[in-house]
């Protein structure tokens, strides 16, 4: 019995000892919610996953390596609770996986990460590109996470920012496929403002997808206002074809508090492109978010997607319009 009981003695000052050098949370998000969508042609009410977060788990951590130093990691799937389906077949892990270190020097990650644009998604769009006026269906991201990525991120006084390099892994060409990527902003108060470049080379190696954007949210307590601005010039992201592309895209909204627990969000987006004749789009959203509680929200929102003769984007004909309709609940846990 002494035996047992130095020997739980033991192990429990080595538990103690490890929890206080390294921790590991895990986290998740459950989002469902009712959708009804109308192309223009036909029209569908159906089960959503992540209306306003997508479905997820996750497995972050850190250990203190002393000196200011720590070893982080973050593994993160993403599923479709409507039917338990991983996100991705191909990927286990789709929604992050790297492995890195974090100092006074800044935080240094390999593996698969948000790209810049995406990364920075909630500074320039009020619907945090979610519901229905999700900002991803006019403005270019150029796919949200890179793989085989380097990045090195800093933040000081309100400034921060963070350069990436995706490596292509094509043999024999070093540049086919290579993302070169980065963003500086300032968030500091009332307002929060970045300016992001990424450039994605083809599998070729001969052309590459190019886009910059220029964002940012000022809160004025009764509203916060955003506004943005975004170039994409070069091929189509992931196309064999090499035809060229020249667009601008431009929002406008905000966000405002309604009582203690909701939140109003609307916005205005323009597509203009400018290398093909009447190719041009707009999106009009408003919505709502209403905390239960720091972890359970309800939200529903309306967005109008209108597609000039030659444009049909999220439509099944050119020039149509999409409408959607959606109201669902999450749970962060």
């Amino acid at each position: 019995m002494k035996k047992t009981l130095i020997a739980l003695a033991v192990l429990g000052s080595i538990a103690g000892v490890a929890q206080a050098q390294s921790n590991v949370t895990i986290y998740g998000v459950v989002d469902l919610g009712l959708a009804h969508e109308n192309n223009g042609s036909t029209s569908l009410t159906r089960m959503d996953d992540g209306g306003l977060n997508g479905s997820r788990l996750g497995f972050k951590g850190s250990e203190d390596l002393g000196g200011g130093l720590s070893a982080i990691f973050q593994f993160e799937n993403g599923f479709t609770a409507d039917t338990g389906a991983q996100a991705d077949a191909a990927k286990l892990f789709n929604r992050q996986s790297f492995i890195g270190l974090t100092g006074g020097f800044g935080t240094v990650k390999f593996g698969r990460q948000k790209n810049p644009l995406y990364a920075n998604v909630e500074t320039f769009d009020p619907f945090g590109d979610s519901l229905a006026g999700d900002s991803a269906n006019l403005f270019a991201f150029s796919g949200k996470r890179t793989d085989n990525l380097i990045s090195y991120g800093y933040g000081t006084n309100g400034f921060r920012g963070e350069l990436q390099y995706g490596l292509g892994e094509v043999p024999g060409d070093a540049s086919a496929s290579r993302t070169v990527a980065g963003y500086i902003g300032y968030r500091k108060g009332p307002v929060d403002v970045v300016l992001t470049h990424q450039n994605i080379k083809n599998a070729a190696g001969t052309d590459s997808t190019k886009v910059t954007l220029l964002g940012g949210n000022y809160n004025f307590g009764v509203v916060k206002a955003f506004a943005t601005y975004s170039w994409e010039k070069g091929v189509v992201f992931g196309s064999a074809a090499t035809t060229q592309r020249d667009q601008r895209d431009a929002l406008i909204g905000l966000t405002a508090p309604v009582g203690a627990a909701g939140t109003f969000l609307i916005s205005y987006i323009r597509k203009t492109d400018r290398a093909i004749t009447n190719d041009n789009s707009s999106q009009a959203a408003i919505g709502y978010i209403h905390n239960l509680s720091k972890r359970t929200a309800l939200y529903t929102s309306y967005g109008e997607l209108r597609n000039d003769g030659a444009a049909k984007i999220k439509v099944a004909a050119a020039g149509n319009t999409d409408k959607l309709f959606n109201i669902g609940i999450r749970h962060f846990f």
